[in-house]
């Protein structure tokens, strides 16, 4: 319980947060609340409702407090941890800098390898390639996705698809270990490591990895996968180009996809989707197949979304066949390299 002859030193964080939530009042707090989990909620109703008084003074200290934390934060983002104290250091001074920081390092996750993300990708392989490929892959988990998709594909062949089983099977890493990594990398950031279990890596990771790495990188990963992972492997291929992903092909793409495709399976694929890819579909179709792929739509009645699903899997299944066969190209987001 917080009164006016309360000190900052004695106040929790949640306190803290309370008297936060007090000072701005009814309409923003409950804008923060809709982001917050129930039991956050709970906790923090509680404690302002157990709050008697609070005098000007500390509510001015907890403003100020709260508005350095998020200078702080935002400078993080910007350029990590070193980047944060010098522009804090001038802004508030060495003494407020190193309060601030220490505050965020020890209750806000700093994520790992930061320093790591601002490195380029060309001089990291140089600095990781020799690692053990757990530990490549407890790296590339933490990066950005073009830094990983670049250095996985300078890997030597017989790593490549090692370290993308290691990252698509990877889930929660102990902060022992990433603590343990980090040394050796970056003795400086040792320290900053958030004491919870921090998740990286999964299926995600390396689709999105996989999704901008060049076409030859991916189809060695996914051909070595489906012999030794197959079940892994038919799940990388499932999200690495979802229906919806038809937006990303041009014109001509799509109008040499479409001939692959029967109007029973489009207009079952089309009834749950945007109105975004239905005019793509469409404006890629006669006037005439246009109207009767709607028809079809409008009379067939409800549709399982299963069956949408299917529908919109053996079209994914034709693009990447017709991708196979250098028929089309599917955009990828570094970019394929072009052989003029």
């Amino acid at each position: 319980m917080a009164d006016k002859n309360s000190k900052m030193s004695e106040l929790s964080g949640v306190s803290k947060a309370a008297i936060l939530l007090i000072t701005l009042g009814p309409e923003r707090s409950a804008n923060v609340f809709k982001h917050l989990k129930d039991d956050e909620i709970e906790q923090l109703t509680l404690e302002i409702a157990n709050i008697r008084s609070v005098s000007q003074a500390l509510k001015d200290e907890i403003l100020d407090e709260f508005y350095e934390v998020c200078l702080a934060q935002q400078y993080i983002a910007e350029g990590g941890i070193g980047y944060a104290k010098e522009l804090l250091e001038k802004a508030l001074g060495s003494d407020k800098a190193f309060d601030v920081i220490g505050k965020l390092t020890a209750s806000l996750q700093v994520r790992p390898f930061e320093f790591l993300r601002k490195t380029d990708a060309s001089q990291l392989l140089n600095f990781i390639q020799d690692e053990h490929p757990q530990t490549i892959a407890l790296i590339l988990s933490y990066l950005s996705t073009n830094q990983s998709s670049q250095i996985i594909a300078a890997l030597s062949p017989d790593k490549q698809a090692d370290v993308a089983k290691r990252i698509a099977q990877m889930d929660r890493t102990s902060p022992d270990v990433i603590k343990e990594v980090e040394t050796v990398l970056e003795r400086k950031l040792a320290s900053l490591v958030n004491q919870d279990y921090t998740i990286a890596g999964g299926v995600d990771a390396i689709v999105d990895i996989l999704n901008t790495v060049d076409r030859g990188t991916e189809k060695h990963i996914m051909e070595t996968l489906e012999i030794d992972e197959p079940e892994l492997a038919d799940e990388i291929r499932r999200k690495m180009f979802v229906f919806e992903d038809i937006l990303t092909l041009d014109d001509r793409s799509i109008q040499r996809v479409l001939r692959e495709v029967e109007n029973s399976d489009l207009a079952v694929a089309l009834k749950n989707s945007g109105e975004e890819v239905q005019n793509a579909i469409f404006n890629n179709l006669s006037k005439r197949l246009a109207q009767m792929i709607k028809e079809d739509m409008e009379f067939m009645g409800p549709v399982r979304l299963k069956d949408v699903e299917e529908a919109q899997q053996k079209i994914v299944n034709i693009i990447r066949k017709l991708e196979d066969s250098g028929e089309i190209v599917i955009s990828r987001g570094g970019g394929d390299e072009i052989v003029v």
